[in-house]
């Protein structure tokens, strides 16, 4: 008789147990349906160390606006918002994340990227090929030494193949990444502007960074490469002969000066 009690009462339990399971995942799952778009705000402040921002954000975690701040980081003062909205939309898929990023100010078109596991632990972002354009200013939100320079003009950004590959702690690049500075000024320097520049950035083994002038009376030039997951880049920064007075403030902050030169090292 006693056993019997024992079974009724268990089998009674049983119903509140997975009524309760049920309830539990049902908000798990609502939580992530409708996660508002300040988590992912969250989210980027913490992983990018303060220095990306979405500010005022509205929508949802998968999909929201919000306006996009850079910043010199924890603790900075400077900041520069990008004029307009920056949307986005993410959407979950069997192997990775698909994620549509567009600035209305910037962008012809939307950027694709896609992340994806890539062997053990490890992960690779791809993104679309395309053509975005941005104000130079938005720079001085990075901190030193942007802030001081307050570089005024254009950037021109381009992918062709680009991705990125972190597997077992190493980074490997494939693709082309290319940045045009065009009619640069700063308010270092009273000439105006200073020049034109192109950055290019060639995935390989070992992955390539290159600086070249366009065209202007600040010639900047320089080579580097990653070796392993550090950047060493050697470049220089000279004045054509009569540009030496209006540029020397600025070569005394892009490095250490030799004559008319101010010579460029990073790693």
């Amino acid at each position: 008789m006693q056993h019997h009690t024992s079974t009724a009462a268990g089998s009674d339990v049983a119903p509140w147990r997975w009524a309760m399971t049920g309830a539990l995942a049902g908000l798990i799952l609502a939580l992530g349906v409708f996660a508002p778009a300040r988590w992912l705000a969250a989210l980027v402040r913490q992983a990018s160390g303060e220095h990306v921002v979405l500010d005022a954000p509205r929508g949802g975690f998968w999909r929201g606006t919000a306006q996009l701040v850079l910043s010199g980081g924890a603790g900075s003062r400077d900041a520069v918002a990008l004029p307009g909205q920056l949307s986005w939309q993410i959407s979950p898929a069997w192997n990775g994340l698909n994620v549509q990023l567009n600035a209305e100010c910037c962008m012809r078109q939307a950027l694709q990227l896609r992340a994806r596991p890539a062997g053990w632990g490890g992960v690779q972002l791809l993104l679309s090929d395309g053509l975005s354009q941005w104000p130079a200013g938005l720079l001085a939100g990075l901190g030193t030494p942007w802030n001081t320079i307050q570089a005024q003009g254009q950037l021109a950004a381009s992918t062709q193949g680009f991705n990125a590959r972190w597997t077992q702690g190493r980074l490997s690049l494939a693709g082309r990444l290319q940045l045009d500075a065009t009619q640069i000024s700063s308010r270092l320097s009273t000439l105006q502007p200073m020049g034109s520049y192109r950055l290019t950035l060639q995935g390989g083994n070992p992955s390539t960074l290159e600086l070249k002038t366009l065209e202007g009376r600040l010639q900047l030039t320089g080579q580097g490469q990653w070796v392993g997951q550090r950047l060493r880049f050697d470049g220089a920064a000279s004045a054509t002969p009569e540009s030496v007075d209006a540029l020397s403030n600025f070569l005394n902050i892009i490095g250490r000066r030799k004559g008319a030169t101010a010579i460029i090292k990073v790693g």
